[in-house]
């Protein structure tokens, strides 16, 4: 048997009145909880560490890897619960060109590119002009007049902030033809370069026939042959144990590539003040041992690889740099601003 539903009284006796009451501590009940609710996540998220992924194409025990692992640890030692710097090496997070458009997405948070920006931003092209950079010194007056005034700007405004500048180092040439003494040696001789179109100029004017190629994939093609040869840093060439697919190592140091730890502009603009202040401050104190470490792998990374039995040789330079003068021109001309870059670069290091 059913019986009829009661509203409970009010104390005046009215349901309607009972009913609204209900409804109104319910409502206000509700709202008090969203607060409270709202207010531990704030709290929570407030407190919560930041990941922030850094990726490079450096094989373990190259200078891309010690820098970058130096960096995070220098990093997450001073921002201790902020932040976390967490590191992927050997083109984890993809090859070069593919990390410039994960950053400006907002996919990775930090890479270390070198070559590579100058197919992002032309004038970066300036550090693919044979011979320029004579030392860490000059590349120190360079970084203060060209590459903070003229050429950090000119990433952003391409969405790629420039945090800091290290190195990736001087330039040799292997292969697997013939020792290389002089531009003329280099004729036919089928060369995996960077993805950056001056180097393919430079090799050109050279004689050479040169192909961009990523990094990860330069071991099988020179072990397979589908590539002749190529040129990279002690550091790149001894990490991926390239002199092990190589017979012939000409010390050209025809070129001298910075590094730089580059976010994109977007994302890194959302971190917080005070991390982006700091993050600063680390990477550009890193500077100082990625150039003592640099130095000190010069010479024995060289005396490695030619322990391994490759046969090493000089080139003459003179000559290397009589021939680099029609990519200083192409370059001159085709980059507006170029001529001025290159003129004071030039003066610095006098």
């Amino acid at each position: 048997m059913k019986y009829p539903t009661k509203t409970p009284a009010a104390p005046d006796g009215d349901p309607a009145t009972t009913s609204r009451r209900f409804a109104l501590r319910g409502a206000l009940g509700a709202a008090l909880g969203l607060a409270v609710a709202l207010g531990a996540f704030a709290s929570g998220a407030g407190a919560q560490e930041i990941e922030l992924k850094l990726g490079h194409v450096g094989e373990p025990g190259s200078l891309f890897q010690m820098s970058s692992d130096e960096f995070a640890r220098r990093a997450n030692a001073r921002l201790a619960g902020k932040v976390k710097v967490v590191v992927f090496g050997s083109s984890q997070l993809g090859g070069d060109k593919e990390m410039l458009q994960k950053l400006k997405l907002g996919t990775i948070d930090l890479a270390v590119p070198s070559t590579v920006m100058s197919s992002e931003v032309d004038s970066f092209g300036i550090f693919e002009m044979p011979y320029l950079v004579k030392d860490r010194r000059h590349m120190g007056l360079i970084e203060k007049d060209i590459v903070w005034p003229k050429l950090a700007p000119a990433a952003e405004a391409k969405g790629l902030k420039i945090v800091a500048v290290w190195e990736n180092g001087y330039r040799h040439i292997t292969n697997n033809r013939r020792p290389i003494h002089k531009p003329e040696d280099l004729a036919g001789i089928k060369l995996r370069v960077p993805e950056g179109k001056w180097r393919v100029a430079m090799f050109k004017t050279y004689g050479a026939n040169p192909s961009p190629m990523k990094f990860s994939e330069l071991f099988t093609a020179l072990q397979t042959g589908v590539m002749d040869g190529q040129e990279n840093p002690f550091t790149q060439i001894y990490s991926a144990k390239l002199h092990e697919v190589q017979k012939y190592l000409s010390l050209s140091g025809h070129v001298y590539t910075p590094a730089y730890l580059t976010a994109g502009a977007r994302k890194w603009a959302t971190l917080p003040a005070d991390v982006r202040a700091t993050l600063e401050q680390v990477a550009k104190e890193t500077q100082a041992y990625v150039y003592e470490t640099a130095q000190k792998q010069e010479t024995e990374l060289l005396e490695k690889i030619r322990a391994s039995g490759i046969q090493v040789n000089e080139v003459d330079k003179n000559a290397f740099i009589a021939a680099s003068r029609p990519t200083y021109e192409e370059f001159g001309k085709a980059v507006a601003g170029a001529k001025e870059l290159i003129d004071r670069a030039i003066e610095l290091g006098k």
